[in-house]
């Protein structure tokens, strides 16, 4: 497998396959695809804003004669940064699992708009969007989101050309209804954001069981690149050390649930694990751990997105200052 740097841009990832590929893989900025074979093409997630998905579509179009005009676009799942470019694919069919379709408008552009604005009033979740989010320049007021014409509930087969794609509904795994692209000849497939590659995930809803199965039928499939919803293109082996993170995360976060410890303890201990992997934003392990609280019946977790934003600066905070005591007391240690 080639080592894949992470550039900005489109990458041939199969004969006719390839990958859009946003670094830093953070907030907002995932990835998408294109599969093409003649004069066919099928676009895989759109991106957080009409400026970057204008970008992308100009690069597939001058690098891929078919995607001139792209006939078929599958949004993955229903978060922001994979569906709000769908308007610039003006006469493509658009097609997701019927429960990704259910929650395209639980979070709007106008939604994002106000809490871009409004962050000041919103507290440390505002101030944590406004810091990472905001002063990367989005904006979604142009944004007038085009929902998919047609759903489905399991799988569908699709041809583009004269090759084989396959769509496989993982959901509730990341979000409610995860959908995989799988270009069979290209032995490529795209998870959307069930990889997140060289980042913690983002684990807010669905579920990890779903999650975990999801993984399981990745690893099953005859394919040599996997492109993740966020991060570098990697192949199969990211997609098994980010099982087994799954399952040993949420087993260290029963232990201390069962154990009675609060949500920013747990966290706080889980961060300084040496099995944890040094992945991006790790800030996201409090929100995973709350996930997980939530889960287990606690009273002190919360299903609120932007007081699940406020816990990060703290616990980032926390993380320091515990890195520093440690640091302090091995000198001490060492006099």
């Amino acid at each position: 497998m080639a080592n894949w740097a992470f550039e900005r841009g489109l990458k041939q990832v199969g004969p006719g396959a390839y990958a859009y590929v946003q670094p830093d893989g953070s907030w907002g900025w995932s990835n998408a695809g294109l599969i093409a074979d003649g004069d066919q093409s099928l676009l895989v997630d759109t991106l957080f804003q009409l400026s970057l998905t204008n970008e992308m579509l100009v690069a597939m179009a001058d690098a891929v004669p078919a995607a001139r005009k792209i006939g078929t676009l599958v949004n993955t799942h229903s978060d922001a940064d994979h569906i709000f470019g769908n308007q610039l694919v003006s006469g493509a069919h658009i097609i997701a699992s019927k429960a990704a379709a259910s929650e395209f408008l639980k979070v709007t552009p106008e939604d994002y708009t106000n809490l871009f604005d409004n962050w000041r009033e919103l507290g440390a979740g505002g101030r944590y969007v406004h810091e990472r989010l905001g002063n990367e320049g989005f904006r979604f007021d142009d944004i007038s989101l085009v929902e998919p014409h047609e759903t489905f509930t399991t799988e569908k087969r699709l041809k583009v050309g004269d090759k084989n794609v396959v769509l496989t509904v993982m959901g509730p795994a990341h979000t409610g209804g995860d959908v995989i692209v799988h270009a069979v000849e290209d032995r490529v497939v795209y998870t959307g954001d069930l990889l997140f590659n060289g980042a913690h995930p983002v684990i807010w809803e669905g579920s990890i069981d779903g999650w975990v199965a999801a993984c399981d039928h990745i690893l099953s499939l005859d394919i040599d690149v996997v492109v993740p919803g966020h991060g570098p293109l990697t192949d199969k082996s990211a997609v098994a050390e980010f099982r087994t993170y799954l399952l040993w995360f949420r087993e260290e976060v029963r232990k201390r649930f069962e154990a009675g410890l609060s949500i920013m303890d747990t966290a706080l201990e889980i961060a300084e694990l040496p099995e944890l992997p040094k992945w991006d934003t790790p800030e996201r392990i409090i929100g995973a751990v709350n996930f997980f609280y939530r889960k287990f019946g606690s009273a002190e977790a919360t299903g609120n997105f932007v007081e699940i934003f406020g816990l990060f600066d703290p616990f980032l905070a926390k993380l320091e200052a515990r890195a520093k005591k440690h640091d302090h007391s091995a000198c001490n240690h060492g006099h």
